[in-house]
């Protein structure tokens, strides 16, 4: 199989979110695969930290600061790394954030932020770059979907609402927009081991629930969320459009 059906060279990919986590892992393997990444998140300063250790290991790389949930921003933005970057090639909206609670007594402000960062902000920006792409009739947008796109779990129900909503919305981007080339993806990540999920793992009864109820018996490791991400914005998945590639060590595969 020709190499050259998972290059990236030549492609600009903006990632949101992409200031730490599992949103700059994505990024550097979208660069390490030859794209020109664009980091996105609202604290310049880390991402400027972020942008200098791609660029110290010889990536292309630009930063963009805006929040997703603002939408004159997002155009902003977006018109100017199309200007001095280039058109966006691929999106992967990976901007997201928790705010757990008990769904009887879940704060309104608390359920608002997670649907507004973790889908409507996936909505705004993929909206934007979405022209672009009608325009030139082809693009990939690539969005962060998870687990709980499918099951819940106790005081994690904004969450679940936002992600589930995500996963049917990446599904009406690919019925609207593969007319046009576009091929609207996701990824669903299982538990994987980041600055976030760290005190997760420090619970030694909760760490022994997740080894067990995954069948490959551990937590994931980010890098191994990387091929799904070069698979989903090169060639090679052109004529996949709609899914959601669960990375998740088997949990969805087992009672």
């Amino acid at each position: 199989m020709p190499q050259s059906l998972f290059s990236l060279r030549g492609r600009v990919a903006l990632v949101t979110g992409s200031g730490q986590g599992l949103g700059l892992v994505l990024a550097r393997g979208l660069a390490r695969a030859g794209a020109t990444v664009v980091l996105n998140g609202r604290d310049e300063a880390r991402l400027a930290r972020a942008a200098a250790g791609l660029a110290s290991a010889g990536l292309t790389v630009h930063t963009a600061a805006f929040d997703v949930t603002d939408a004159a921003a997002v155009d902003r933005a977006l018109g100017r790394v199309e200007r001095d970057v280039g058109p966006i090639d691929v999106l992967v909206n990976n901007a997201g954030i928790q705010r757990r609670g008990p769904l009887e007594t879940l704060d309104e402000q608390a359920w608002r932020a997670v649907l507004d960062t973790n889908l409507t902000g996936a909505f705004l920006v993929a909206r934007r770059a979405a022209r672009g792409m009608i325009e030139r009739g082809r693009g990939k947008i690539i969005n962060i979907c998870s687990l709980m796109s499918e099951v819940g779990r106790p005081t994690t129900a904004n969450y679940a609402a936002a992600k589930g909503g995500l996963k049917m919305l990446t599904r009406a981007m690919a019925v609207e927009w593969a007319r046009h080339n576009i091929q609207a993806n996701a990824i669903g990540p299982g538990y994987f081991l980041t600055d976030m999920t760290r005190p997760l793992a420090a619970d030694p009864q909760f760490d022994a629930w997740i080894r067990a109820r995954t069948p490959a018996g551990r937590w994931g490791d980010p890098e191994e969320l990387v091929g799904a991400a070069v698979f989903l914005a090169s060639k090679a998945s052109d004529f996949v459009n709609g899914q959601v590639l669960y990375v998740d060590g088997g949990v969805l595969a087992a009672l």
